[in-house]
C-alpha cells in the first residue's frame, strides 16, 4: 500500500535506537526525509550509517537532551517545516513506589512526560494551520493495566493517553492530527537485558533466558521493533485522515489474554 509520504519530512526523538530507529527506517522506506535526535552523539552517528540505504530520503540527526528546559523549542526551531512528529524519547524505570526514589522518578519524568508535552507545544506552534500534519506519541500499555511494579511509568503513561486525546479532540481543526501507539513488550536491547538479568537472578546464567518469559505473552514473545513502526508509519499517514485522539494499542492481545488457571 501506497501511503502517500513521499517528500514528508519527519522528526523522531528517541531515534537513534530501538522503535524510534524502527521508525526511521519505515519512514524513510517511504520516501520521507527524516531527521533523529537523541542524546548521544555516537549513537546518532551509528544510526545514520546503518540508515543510509533504507530509503529515497535524506537522514539527518541532532544530539539534544530533551529532559533540559528549553529544548524542545530548540529542537522545534530546528525542524520547522515538520510534517510528522513521533515523541519517542524516553524510558521509565521498572520498581515500585519505594524502589523507585524522587530524583530518578523526576528525571524519567522530565524526558518522556514534559519532554513529550513540551515539544508537542512547541512543534504545534509550526505545524497549526499547515495540514496535513500528525504527531504520533510512542507511549506504553502500562497505561491500561496499573502495576505494582511499574509505580513510575503507570501514572506516566495515563498521562500522555490524556496529553493525546486531550489535544486531539480539537487539533484536527488546526489540520494537525495527535494520536498514540501504545506497544506492550518489545524486544530492545532494554527489555533483552532486563530478562537475562531475570535468567541470571533464577538459573544464574543468562544463557537460556527466553525460558523464563511468561507464558500469557502471546507466541512467547516480544514484538520486534518494526511490527511497532509499521503501525506509527501507518497512523503518521493520510491513510489513517480520520483518525485523531486515539490510542492505537500494540501488543499481541496481550490486555485481553485471559490467565484461566
Amino acid at each position: 500500500m501506497d501511503l502517500g509520504l513521499k517528500g514528508r519530512k519527519v522528526l523522531i526523538t528517541g531515534g537513534s535506537q530501538g522503535i524510534g530507529l524502527a521508525c526511521a527506517r519505515g519512514f524513510l522506506a517511504e520516501g520521507c526525509d527524516v531527521a533523529i535526535a537523541a542524546r548521544d552523539q555516537k549513537k546518532i552517528d551509528d544510526a545514520i550509517a546503518s540508515l543510509r540505504d533504507a530509503g529515497p530520503g535524506k537522514i539527518t540527526g541532532k544530539s539534544i537532551d530533551l529532559s533540559q528546559r528549553g529544548a524542545a523549542d530548540r529542537l522545534a526551531d530546528a525542524f520547522p517545516d515538520t510534517d510528522i512528529l513521533v515523541n519517542n524519547a524516553g524510558a521509565i524505570p521498572i520498581g515500585d513506589i519505594f524502589e523507585v526514589d524522587e530524583e530518578r522518578w523526576r528525571a524519567a519524568w522530565d524526558l518522556k512526560v514534559f519532554g513529550y508535552i513540551n515539544l508537542t507545544r512547541a512543534m504545534y506552534r509550526h505545524m497549526k494551520g499547515k495540514a496535513p500534519k500528525a504527531i504520533v506519541n510512542v507511549v506504553g500499555t502500562g497505561g491500561e493495566k496499573a502495576q505494582w511494579r511499574y509505580a513510575c511509568g503507570t501514572p506516566a503513561n495515563i498521562a500522555l493517553y490524556g496529553l493525546t486525546k486531550a489535544m486531539g479532540g480539537r487539533s484536527i481543526d488546526d489540520g494537525i492530527r495527535i494520536v498514540a501507539v501504545s506497544p506492550g513488550a518489545v524486544e530492545t536491547e532494554r527489555w533483552r537485558n532486563l530478562h537475562k538479568k531475570r535468567a541470571r537472578d533464577k538459573f544464574g546464567t543468562d544463557e537460556n533466558w527466553r525460558e523464563i518469559l511468561s507464558d500469557d505473552q502471546p507466541l512467547k514473545r516480544a514484538a520486534s521493533p518494526e511490527e511497532v513502526a509499521n503501525v506509527v508509519v501507518f497512523m503518521a499517514s493520510d491513510r489513517a485522515s480520520w483518525v485523531s485522539a486515539e490510542v492505537v494499542t500494540v501488543d499481541g492481545g496481550r490486555l485481553h489474554r485471559e490467565n484461566w488457571f
